[in-house]
């Protein structure tokens, strides 16, 4: 039996919200996409990483370029949200970003909330197991 989805709204814009997660995924617009994703302005990128644990600022490098650049940042961290280490918020505030780290599926709907509100915002998720 297929794991129940959380149906989340898609987006009016044309920026495609999270329309849906399960283990070890995410429905982005109609696509189904697996493992962890940074969810860009253009673009839905598989984000090798293999856990909260390893977040640094080399495995977030590709936000960098976001341009006009990003004013938020989700981290949605999987089932609970860890405390960021100082040194990696420190870095990611150089870079212009707010960061909201919280639970995957929490991080999904703020980031289809931000987007109808049409900020400036990415996430980076962790796939729930």
């Amino acid at each position: 039996m297929a794991e129940p989805l959380d149906r989340l709204e898609e987006t009016e814009l044309g920026r495609q919200g999270v329309t849906g997660y399960r283990p070890g995924g995410f429905r982005i617009g109609s696509t189904w996409h697996e493992g962890h994703l940074l969810l860009l302005p253009e673009a839905v990128v598989t984000w090798d990483i293999t856990s909260p644990d390893a977040l640094s600022e080399a495995s977030l490098e590709a936000l960098r370029a976001v341009e006009p650049p990003a004013d938020i940042l989700l981290l949605g961290l999987g089932a609970k949200a860890p405390l960021l280490p100082f040194e990696l918020r420190r870095t990611l505030a150089s870079w212009g970003l707010a960061v909201e780290a919280m639970p995957t599926p929490s991080a999904c709907r703020t980031f289809n909330l931000l987007l109808a509100e049409e900020r400036r915002v990415v996430a980076a998720l962790f796939a729930m197991p």
